[in-house]
């Protein structure tokens, strides 16, 4: 499985109108989390920020919203962010763009928010563009530092290592609140919120237009 950890110059450069990172003088870090919500995953992870009194994002796959509501609602009233990330976690490169835009619209009925993330990362230009010129157009957010917790092939102190060693003020690091990537985020996510705390960061939540935040 080939993926970049740390997220290169010249991707961005391929995709400027899509969020990367945050601009930051201060030291903050965006944890999110990708594919919730999960029944065991993402109470542990609301557990563990709430430990450290940090904030996250977490973008949503709409049917696991549908599932698991009351754990949904557990995010928001946490105070955390939530992003659309499809209803069926689809991959916008094999997905014609109608069809696409019209799973993301299905989540949108289950996930209040103008924070997209395509799953896998894959999206079409194309594709950006529209969900970028609909009437509340979407953020587009990607990442800085894939911590690779997904990947089965690696230890999770490799995947500890990932996030530590690649991630600074302003960036958007990736874990998942998953089945598969339970055993590499349990044992990193709790080691990164107490590096980061001791080193002086502190953790927030990705912003959500006004309008969004209170609908």
């Amino acid at each position: 499985m080939f993926y970049l950890i740390k997220t290169p110059w010249w991707l961005k450069k391929i995709y400027p109108s899509l969020v990367w990172n945050i601009p930051a003088e201060e030291k903050t870090i965006y944890l999110t989390f990708d594919d919730g919500p999960h029944e065991t995953a993402t109470p542990l992870v609301l557990r563990l920020l709430q430990q450290y009194h940090a904030k996250a994002t977490f973008f949503c796959i709409g049917d696991n919203v549908v599932k698991n509501p009351s754990i949904y609602n557990d995010i928001l009233q946490q105070g955390h962010a939530v992003g659309n990330h499809t209803f069926n976690h689809l991959d916008g490169w094999k997905t014609g763009d109608e069809a696409y835009l019209q799973n993301i619209a299905q989540a949108a009925k289950h996930i209040r928010s103008n924070l997209f993330r395509p799953p896998y990362g894959r999206i079409k230009k194309f594709q950006a563009k529209l969900l970028q010129q609909v009437a509340t157009p979407f953020s587009i957010i990607m990442w800085t530092v894939l911590s690779g917790d997904f990947d089965t092939a690696i230890s999770p102190q490799q995947c500890l290592q990932n996030v530590v060693k690649h991630t600074g003020a302003g960036s958007i690091v990736v874990f998942h609140d998953s089945a598969k990537a339970y055993q590499r985020m349990a044992f990193a996510l709790p080691k990164v919120l107490e590096h980061f705390t001791e080193k002086g960061y502190v953790f927030k939540a990705l912003q959500m237009a006004e309008n969004e935040q209170e609908r």
